[in-house]
């Protein structure tokens, strides 16, 4: 690939640091855009070029990704305000953004555009997050001169997560855990196999077109999963499922609370679907089997970076060691 070949939007984030340190190792160079240059320091080191812009701005834009390669759009959030069908910073981040995104790919002859998307994104989803998610595919691929790859993980786990460690976290200071959603399904996939999946596809033209659903090895129900961050952490507590009632109750005063709330309303009822890789009927949405990536257990990460004293094995993980 031609050199300044890739620009990466939200690669300062925790599954952007990783992909960005496998595009070193494949010596492909790499350019992501923030809009403070210092949330990019860290990765500096792996020789990332870090630009300070604003993705939103169209001409910006135009300017960041003209002479490229490829687009990689990691960009998402997982709250909002309330909406029909979602609410407006959905809207902005996970539509019109990718919608920018491919535009500006289209005009300047841009080839590869690489979309993070999520599993259960679902134009009749139950939640803003997953009706979103939907229409944000639609936008990448509204663009016929643009050759889209679309990834639809569950949730990521690895360092520096916000999943498992926020209930490793919590577990450190409640004696007991009251839990909305306890018999939820997830599918958590390793942050470095995420990672694996990008490359892999970007470097493979023949993964153009396609929408790869990305889960790791095992499925868990929810309370599954916060009870082994809490063993991990060496904070073990007891898991109290709350009737659905008290658990919209407690979401409703997390989003009255300031600052990022632990749960929200829509949170719940995106966890109305589990969150796992269901064989498919359609040819076109693949998983990381056609990747031929060999895919990494919880068990064998999870308690290296959750141990209260993992710092060394987080460093080593990073750096995947």
């Amino acid at each position: 690939m031609d050199a300044q070949s890739v620009v990466m939007f939200g690669g300062t984030g925790f599954i952007g640091s990783h992909i960005a340190a496998r595009l070193s190792d494949h010596g492909v160079p790499t350019v992501v855009p923030t809009r403070h240059a210092s949330h990019g320091m860290h990765l500096m080191p792996l020789g990332v070029d870090i630009v300070q812009a604003d993705p939103y701005d169209d001409t910006a834009l135009r300017k960041l990704v003209a002479g490229r390669a490829a687009v990689i759009n990691l960009v998402g959030i997982l709250h909002s305000r309330r909406g029909d069908p979602y609410g407006p910073d959905f809207r902005r981040a996970h539509v019109e953004l990718p919608r920018r995104i491919a535009a500006a790919c289209a005009a300047e002859g841009v080839p590869r555009y690489l979309h993070m998307s999520a599993l259960g994104a679902d134009r009749d989803g139950p939640s803003m997050y997953q009706r979103s998610k939907a229409d944000g595919e639609g936008a990448a691929t509204s663009e016929p001169a643009v050759a889209t790859t679309i990834f639809r993980p569950s949730v990521v786990f690895g360092p520096e997560d916000k999943f498992l460690n926020t209930f490793a976290r919590l577990q450190r200071h409640l004696p007991v855990v009251p839990l909305a959603c306890a018999h939820a399904r997830f599918q958590p996939v390793f942050v470095g196999d995420v990672a694996e999946a990008f490359v892999r596809a970007l470097l493979d033209p023949h993964t153009v077109g396609f929408t790869y659903e990305l889960g790791g090895p095992q499925v868990y129900e929810l309370g599954e999963l916060v009870r082994l961050a809490g063993r991990y952490a060496g904070h073990e507590r007891k898991v109290i499922a709350l009737p659905d009632g008290l658990a919209r109750l407690q979401a409703r005063v997390f989003e009255l609370l300031p600052g990022e709330p632990v749960i929200t309303r829509d949170n719940l009822d995106s966890m109305k679907v589990d969150n796992v890789v269901h064989p498919s009927t359609n040819n076109k949405v693949l998983t990381t089997t056609a990747l031929g990536i060999k895919l990494t257990a919880l068990e064998s990460v999870a308690p290296q970076y959750l141990a209260p004293s993992g710092g060394l094995d987080v460093l080593r993980t990073r750096a995947g060691r």
